[in-house]
């Protein structure tokens, strides 16, 4: 940390040309007008300032903060991420083994006591301390080094919080934990040595069934979306939870948070219910599809699936669901005539189980993105594909 940055002076002018749009390569050229300061520091706290106001407000809207490089601010949670987790932890003493810039730690303080922020980059560890006391927070502890290690320290803490992270970015969807650092299923046996609670954030790419399989005590997995985009998976694990796991699926939107619950060993057995396109047609958000809860969420709001494999529901009544909502104004089967007699030259296209991209649907039948109108290209439960046209509710 450089905390000639911190001078009234220098503070001020990163809020002034943070608070604007800014050429920042134009900047960089123009050097640095404050001396002991180079120009890339400046607009390392620039850049950075500019990311935390949507990002993080609370830190965006304090004099003083200090900002990260711009791979650890976009590799940190959101504060509406992290206001979601500390509702599941509770107690005296958590310990965060992999601490980073402390956004969830900020929050985590709020539920619990003592906070135990540790970071093995000293450098960020050192920033992370620094902004805690910017904000205020005088009951997070931080300690510049491994989690692990600092957890030998303490006989029991109420919470462990662990976000790992991958020690390689392997192309392709799945990766185990046992790919990331800290390796949590070998350490899992000593971690129930010190807690009977461990809160782990993985990023939505790990199949839940290959983290269920590496860990144990799986007592429930939040999927976290924000604004219908999957942001994280949350393992809450309980050294004394033999039980089946429960998924919870929460949307966190602007005015509202859609939820939807279920026991995973429970979804196998639902019984599928089939039907046609009835008069309202519904779309499962994000951190529902992501959770696989499909038959779950079409028994628990009575309603028809279109196919096994479409992931769309229909009923004739319309109900407060979970995602999207539509009424149904046609269908018809998906054939290049009957799609041009519509005259539809600009509509919002879906697809849900169906051989074609979007933009090859586009580009077919020269149809612009927007307006009101809704298309779903899919396929129904006689195998045949269909074009489903609504207006959102």
């Amino acid at each position: 940390m450089n905390k000639s940055i911190l001078h009234k002076e220098v503070q001020e002018f990163i809020f002034e040309k943070s608070n604007t749009p800014i050429d920042i390569n134009k900047l960089i050229l123009s050097g640095s007008p404050f001396e002991g300061i180079s120009v890339q520091e400046l607009a390392q706290q620039i850049v950075g300032r500019q990311k935390a106001k949507q990002k993080l407000p609370t830190w965006f809207a304090k004099t003083g903060v200090y900002y990260p490089p711009t791979l650890n601010l976009e590799q940190t949670s959101s504060e509406i991420t992290a206001k979601y987790k500390s509702t599941l932890v509770s107690g005296k003493t958590l310990l965060d083994v992999t601490g980073g810039l402390g956004i969830d730690d900020y929050f985590f303080s709020k539920k619990i006591e003592h906070v135990i922020h540790c970071e093995l980059n000293k450098d960020l560890s050192d920033l992370a301390a620094h902004n805690f006391k910017i904000l205020g927070v005088k009951n997070i502890k931080s300690v510049a080094g491994g989690g692990l290690e600092a957890l030998t320290n303490y006989d029991l803490v109420d919470w462990v919080y662990i976000d790992p992270s991958r020690r390689h970015d392997h192309k392709g969807k799945v990766f185990f934990l046992e790919d990331c650092l800290p390796d949590i299923p070998s350490n899992l046996e000593f971690l129930f040595t010190k807690t009977d609670n461990i809160l782990i954030k993985t990023s939505p790419l790990l199949d839940i069934k290959v983290g269920i399989n590496s860990l144990q005590h799986v007592k429930e997995i939040h999927v976290v979306a924000v604004g219908n985009e999957v942001k994280e998976l949350l393992w809450v694990l309980d050294k004394n939870f033999e039980g089946d796991c429960k998924i919870k699926t929460v949307n966190l939107l602007k005015n509202n948070t859609q939820e939807f619950s279920f026991i995973l060993k429970e979804e196998a057995n639902q019984s599928l219910v089939l039907g046609e396109p009835k008069v309202f047609l519904y779309e499962p958000n994000a951190s529902i599809l992501k959770s696989g809860g499909f038959l779950s969420v079409g028994n628990a709001f009575s309603l028809e699936k279109l196919h096994l494999h479409s992931h769309l529901y229909t009923t004739e009544e319309k109900i407060d669901f979970p995602g999207r909502s539509f009424e149904i104004t046609a269908v018809f089967p998906y054939q290049k005539k009957t799609i041009a007699k519509t005259e539809i030259t600009k509509a919002n296209i879906t697809i849900r189980n169906f051989p074609e991209s979007v933009a090859s649907l586009r580009k077919k039948h020269k149809i612009k993105d927007g307006g009101d109108i809704y298309l779903f290209f899919t396929t129904d439960l006689n195998e045949k594909k269909i074009v489903i046209q609504c207006k959102k509710m």
